[in-house]
């Protein structure tokens, strides 16, 4: 891989250490960010420190503060934070194991490429991806990185493995608020019919149509503001959809919909619709005959 990797250490299990390195397997290099602009001088806009009561400061003379009431904080300084510090540890041993489905995906947080360090580690790290898949098990370990310890958790992709860091219990909301939810009567003729419509629009997982078109609108916006064109008119509001009347009635007009969408798809997924191309045959095929009549032609202009 050309990237550098992110950590590099051991997987242990058991008395089995492998050499590994991390990479991560997310990017934020093609989005897009901005930056505070002088418009008078074109120069980007520095955020320095500022004091109410003194002034601007210098960032090298402050220090870090909790606020634990209104308007009272706590200092902390460098030597009091590398004090309580983990130490950076190069081994991730494996704890337990774990089925992956039973997971919660709230708890998911980082991922990275997991990728034996050297052809020497390939053979353990293949016996362990192995073993994991066919127990169908994710493993779950301890790494430190940024002096924080992250529960971890490991499993096979493919020809290699995936680590997820696992977000803190204390990140993640305990209680649902679900249950605030009324509880309703379902009608199970409905459910019935969502059932049709849910068989009719299913497809294949695809990542790649995954786009924001507000990033690609942002790139291309950019794209011709540095060709030095003008600004553009802001689009009109998306009209918002009415509330449903009777929510029969739109299930059974969504199924119809479903069914004449499902047979205008081709195999490619492509949106098709084949009558057009025969109803232009048609007329191509009326025209060339109408000519071909005495008087076709004096017809065909509209007498």
């Amino acid at each position: 891989m050309a990237k550098r990797p992110s950590w590099s250490g051991f997987l242990k299990l058991s008395l089995v250490t492998c050499p590994i390195q991390l990479y991560s397997a997310t990017t934020h290099a093609e989005t897009i960010s901005f930056h505070f602009i002088n418009p008078k001088t074109g120069n980007r806009v520095q955020m320095k420190p500022f004091d109410p009561d003194t002034g601007p400061l210098e960032r090298k003379d402050l220090v870090r503060g909790y606020e634990i009431e209104d308007g009272k904080y706590v200092t902390v300084t460098d030597e009091d934070l590398k004090a309580i510090r983990l130490k950076s540890t190069k081994m991730i041993e494996i704890e337990k194991f774990v089925d992956f489905a039973a997971i919660d995906p709230l708890y998911l947080d980082g991922a990275y490429f997991v990728m034996p360090d050297g052809k020497a580690a390939v053979e353990a790290y293949a016996v362990i991806r192995e073993a994991m898949r066919k127990e169908k098990k994710a493993a779950e370990g301890r790494l430190t990185l940024s002096f924080h310890e992250h529960v971890t958790i490991i499993q096979p992709r493919g020809k290699g493995l995936m680590l997820h860091r696992m977000r803190d219990a204390r990140e993640v909301e305990a209680h649902a608020p679900f249950e605030a939810i009324e509880d309703v009567e379902v009608d199970p003729k409905m459910v019935d019919i969502a059932v049709e419509i849910i068989k009719q629009k299913q497809g294949r997982f695809q990542p790649a149509e995954f786009k924001d078109p507000y990033e690609e609108a942002l790139i291309e916006l950019l794209k011709r503001r540095a060709r030095g064109a003008k600004p553009i008119h802001a689009a009109e509001e998306t009209e918002r959809p009415t509330n449903v009347v009777n929510l029969m009635d739109a299930l059974r007009k969504s199924l119809g919909t479903s069914r004449r969408s499902a047979g205008a798809r081709s195999d490619g997924g492509q949106s098709v619709v084949p009558f057009r191309k025969t109803r232009a045959k048609s007329k191509t095929r009326a025209a060339a005959q109408a000519r071909a009549k005495p008087g076709g032609r004096r017809r065909a202009g509209g007498r």
